[in-house]
């Protein structure tokens, strides 16, 4: 099954979701294995109810319609996986307006459980942000919401569950939204690709399950077991090799759909990463340009060749390039994980049918440095302007009295200090990873920021403004944004484990009150 991934509950204001160990130094008794065998079956009998998944879909127009609900994904032609979906799919239905549209989108819950919707990447009012329990209360099982907001800045996005997010996330509750541009330059083909990690096991996951049933939920997110004892949670979503099977659009190897193209074209590849593990993708045959990080244009960019473009969890890419180089090759995943042969896809030339191309996933291949691509400018941001709000941001990894913690400044949330502004405030944020193995890709709510400087040299390539960072063991990057989108924000890991242990902070504007006040009645607000 999938990453069901326990979440964490942060008391009263933002958090994400917890991950799950491995758990295989808990083993269970006769008559677990005996209890397990039963909801073996019964989730069996529960799966083959499920419709298919249907085909994404691609939706536009005034008003918008997504309904949450459950389906049967077939991963490859031997795994097939329960899932949580938007209108069906997975990914979820594509979301196409032009920029300046009114946006309205009418969300249904299906789903046996509470749920929302946060816009990754784009600047909606923090009240239309669907944090449950901050921005809104989560919309209960049968009921509608619908948001509203205006297409200001174009470029590539995608939206996801943010109510018990790891969790709903990880069973496929995402899909994208793009924002035409008004003076678009045309392009002959542009495809969306979506990177995601699964897992193949149900018995893994069942086998958590039953490890994990005498847990109540608030006290997963403090490492308790329910009788009191202390539990390791220093594993907890570590365990990558159970995460055999990655996908791209939801299919997995020949399942993947091929990408046509004819000769002279040109070709825009939207790449999203709605998972939590870097992939480092080649693609094969041909020279591109990166036109886009995170949605925002990049200037003057330079066609490169056999080089990878890492992409982190939360990121997204656009890349182009002209089909000049007829027959088939891939676009491929690098690494050497069990699950990085299945995340390949054929560019197939209409009319040519002979296979020119080998999957090379082992070979040494250069990264591209976005800090040097493209065509150096002065940006909206320089390092020696002065600043209203200046922040440090000390990221690291530690054990806690009850297991492994990931900090901001040696605090976790909601002990994390936030950083303070009020509206018009020109904001310096210095990123530093002080944690010895994990790389933390940090994503910022409802603002994109400038990238100044990495590891104390000067970004000399086009501005690069982004939403999402990756921030590797050791590195340090100067950002700078302008607070311009008043209210309370979340600025966090984007490895939902390493937030829902911790890594989180806020953006809180001084001069913000919400309209919006809590249901205390409402238990299903977690705000994760």
């Amino acid at each position: 099954m999938k990453k069901w991934l326990l979440g964490a509950i942060f008391a009263g204001v933002v958090a994400i979701g917890a991950a799950c160990s491995n758990p295989s130094s808990m083993q269970g008794h006769d008559m677990s294995n005996m209890n397990m065998e039963k909801e073996n079956t019964s989730a069996e009998t529960s799966k083959q109810q499920l419709p298919l998944a249907t085909h994404t879909e691609v939706l536009s127009g005034k008003e918008i319609h997504l309904t949450a609900k459950e389906a049967l994904l077939p991963i490859n032609d031997q795994v097939k996986l329960p899932v949580y979906t938007y209108n069906g799919s997975v990914p979820g239905a594509q979301i196409r307006v032009k920029q300046g549209d009114k946006v309205k989108i009418v969300v249904k819950n299906e789903l046996p459980e509470p749920t929302t919707i946060h816009w990754h990447g784009y600047p909606v009012p923090n009240n239309q942000d669907g944090v449950p329990g901050v921005t809104m209360d989560a919309i209960q099982p049968g009921e509608t919401f619908t948001y509203e907001f205006t297409a200001t800045v174009p470029g590539t996005y995608w939206y996801h569950s943010h109510q018990k997010s790891a969790e709903q996330v990880d069973k496929g509750l995402y899909g994208t939204l793009i924002v035409e541009p008004k003076n678009e330059e045309k392009v002959d083909r542009d495809y969306t690709l979506v990177l995601d990690e699964w897992m193949s096991d149900p018995n893994e996951e069942s086998h958590m399950d039953m490890n994990m049933s005498g847990m109540n939920h608030s006290d997963m997110g403090h490492g308790n077991r329910s009788d009191g004892q202390q539990m390791d949670m220093s594993n907890m979503g570590h365990n990558m090799n159970m995460y055999d099977l990655f996908t791209i659009n939801g299919k997995s190897g020949a399942a993947i759909e091929p990408l046509k193209v004819k000769k002279g074209e040109k070709v825009r590849l939207r790449l999203v990463n709605a998972g939590y593990m870097s992939h480092k993708l080649h693609l094969h045959g041909h020279e591109f340009k990166i036109v886009a990080t995170d949605g925002q244009p990049l200037k003057n960019p330079q066609p490169i060749k056999d080089e990878l473009l890492n992409i982190a969890p939360g990121e997204r890419y656009d890349i182009e390039f002209i089909a000049n180089n007829p027959g088939e090759w891939l676009l491929k995943c690098h690494g050497n994980m069990k699950g990085t042969d299945g995340m390949k896809v054929k560019i197939q030339y209409e009319g040519q049918a002979n296979n020119t191309d080998k999957a090379n996933a082992k070979e040494n291949l250069p990264v591209a440095d976005m800090t040097t691509y493209g065509k150096y400018e002065t940006g909206p941001f320089t390092l020696d302007q002065k600043y209203d709000v200046e922040y440090t941001m000390d990221l690291g990894t530690a054990m806690g009295k009850n297991g492994m913690i990931f900090t901001i400044n040696g605090k976790t949330y909601p002990d994390t200090a936030p950083i303070n502004v009020k509206t018009g405030d020109l904001v310096k944020v210095k990123i530093v990873n002080n944690s010895p193995m994990d790389v933390h890709p940090m994503h910022l709510h409802g603002h994109f920021f400038q990238v100044l400087s990495k590891n104390g040299k000067p970004v000399t390539g086009s501005p690069l403004i982004k939403d999402s960072l990756n921030v590797n063991p050791g590195e340090e990057y100067v950002v700078a944004f302008k607070a311009d989108n008043p209210g309370n924000w979340m600025f966090h890991c984007h490895d939902l484990h390493h937030a829902s242990a911790g890594m989180v902070t806020e953006v809180k504007y001084a001069d913000y009150k919400s309209d919006y006040t809590p249901d205390p009645n409402d238990t299903t607000n977690k705000g994760e």
